[in-house]
């Protein structure tokens, strides 16, 4: 089973036991919201689109909405199989949804106060450390100094070259992921000038 396989299923696990009101990190959503979201993402190709594209973006949301309807335990069988046969994400699961599930599992769990890491593997943590390096450089993109990744192992990564001025944040793979997929509830260490520090971690990280 992937990495993807195994945090879908610990994702619903944890949207059922703290139900469809519950609050996520994703602005307004609860958690309903969001099982609603995942289910459109793979099985609404018309409107999937709107995800990205904002012209879509209306759509996506009229039908965002009608599947959020639904009842919870239907969306969450849903969210369970993933993707159908037919959908092109079926092939590539693996690859296009670690993050898709491991960010919004954390989404709910980061959710409610008190929450702790989760410990994960090290083969886990070298899967996210190989994903975050893919695509960190789009996330801190709009930087005005440089930004390196580190882990506690010794891993560097610069993923945004701007200036003399180094903001560098270090942090367990998973952390540095979450960071970089814009959220703020993370474990991190940060080196830097304090001003350049405060405007990296308030940087719109948006994908």
């Amino acid at each position: 089973m992937s990495m993807a396989q195994r945090e879908r299923r610990a994702l619903v696990e944890t949207m059922s036991a703290v139900g469809p009101d519950a609050p996520t990190l994703c602005g307004k959503w609860t958690v309903r919201e969001l099982a609603a979201h995942l289910v459109v993402r793979e099985r609404r190709p018309d409107a999937a689109p709107g995800i990205m594209l904002k012209p879509f973006a209306g759509y996506l949301d009229n039908v965002q909405a009608k599947t959020a309807r639904k009842p919870f335990q239907e969306l969450l069988e849903e969210v369970r199989t993933g993707p159908p046969w037919w959908s092109p994400l079926r092939p590539v699961d693996a690859v296009a949804n670690l993050s898709e599930m491991f960010v919004h599992h954390e989404d709910v769990r980061r959710s409610a106060p008190g929450w702790e890491p989760r410990t994960l593997s090290d083969a886990d943590e070298a899967r996210l450390w190989s994903l975050l390096r893919k695509m960190a450089r789009m996330a801190y993109r709009k930087a005005t100094v440089t930004v390196v990744l580190a882990t506690p192992d010794g891993d560097r990564a610069v993923v945004h070259t701007q200036s003399e001025a180094e903001v560098t944040l270090t942090g367990k793979p998973s952390e540095l992921l979450l960071h970089a997929f814009g959220r703020d509830e993370v474990r991190l260490e940060t080196a830097g000038a304090p001003g350049d520090v405060r405007a990296v971690l308030a940087l719109d990280r948006s994908v």
